[in-house]
């Protein structure tokens, strides 16, 4: 089988992870158990799952002129991650990310955008061979909106699948052409909710809440619902993938786990329900490790069943 070929356009950031038995209070101050530095931004993340598990990524994205960028590019590198068109700025750092955990996996994350907030239309513009190229492209919103509008674009111009996650939940209304431009719109349950002005608390307000975007325009909508797993809707129905049940050490990065290995999946050929119910699998191997991009598997980590199309 020839490897999928995914275009992300999004954010790169550096991860500072500190776990500790509680997540402290306003003005408190409390002892940690561990301390890591590792490679995240949604963007990135979601290219390297869909990397480890055999993808061919290319990425577009702006970096700081300083270590972090530099160790971000031999990430990719490593990763066999095409980053010709990952940009360098000295305007600003690259996007950094402190990351509480605690003990029950659960986190708090603070992320400084910096060189990502950089990254201009003319150069998302500059990328469309790699958008043209790819059967996905997977955009986020971690990079300032008009880039991502671009990508899609460029994208629905060029009949490329177009996977939008909408995270971090954005602080303005989107346009209608964000969801029209949009095949599979994934966001979150708190996503879900900005979205819509609605409560999303049962499987039954998920519904609701996907046939309201729908109603915005996207073709169909992929829900995560955490430990519950996940919800396609589209115009006339709807599908729950149950989630796995497993014991989760830090569930950092597990939604953009799920995002990179769906692309995946769906690139491979598989339906949008199977790629979903394996992109599921994957993700919960993601939470029984620590860190973001270091707990995403590699294939050859993974039940080979996962692998037959």
């Amino acid at each position: 089988m020839s490897k999928p070929k995914i275009c992300v356009v999004g954010s790169c950031n550096y991860d500072m992870i500190a776990y500790t038995d509680r997540l402290p209070k306003q003005g408190e101050t409390i002892m940690g158990t561990d301390f890591k530095m590792g490679f995240g931004g949604k963007g990135a993340n979601q290219a390297v799952a869909a990397a480890k598990l055999g993808a061919e990524v290319t990425m577009v994205a702006k970096l700081g002129e300083d270590v972090f960028g530099k160790q971000t590019m031999e990430n990719f590198k490593n990763l066999n991650i095409v980053s010709k068109y990952v940009y360098f700025t000295d305007k600003a750092s690259s996007g950094v990310a402190p990351i509480w955990v605690d003990k029950q996996g659960h986190n708090s994350i603070i992320v400084v955008s910096g060189a990502n907030d950089l990254i201009t239309v003319e150069e998302v513009e500059a990328s469309r061979k790699a958008i043209a190229s790819s059967k996905i492209l997977i955009c986020q919103n971690e990079v300032p909106l008009e880039v991502t509008k671009k990508a899609l674009q460029i994208a629905r111009e060029e009949g490329v699948i177009t996977v939008f996650n909408p995270a971090p939940a954005p602080t303005v209304e989107l346009s209608n052409d964000y969801f029209e431009l949009t095949d599979i719109f994934c966001p979150n349950e708190t996503e879900a909710e900005l979205l819509t002005h609605r409560t999303v608390k049962t499987l039954e307000d998920a519904v609701d809440a996907g046939r309201a975007l729908i109603k915005k325009g996207v073709k169909k909508v992929l829900m995560t619902l955490g430990s519950k797993g996940c919800l396609f809707v589209d115009a006339k129905t709807h599908t729950h993938i149950p989630g796995l049940h497993v014991k989760a050490f830090d569930t950092t990065g597990a939604g953009d786990c799920f995002i990179g290995s769906f692309a995946y999946f769906l690139g491979a050929g598989l339906s949008e329900e199977e790629a979903a119910r394996r992109a599921c699998i994957v993700a919960s191997v993601s939470v029984q490790k620590p860190g973001t991009q270091k707990s995403f598997p590699f294939a050859k980590e993974l039940p080979a069943d996962l692998f037959v199309f």
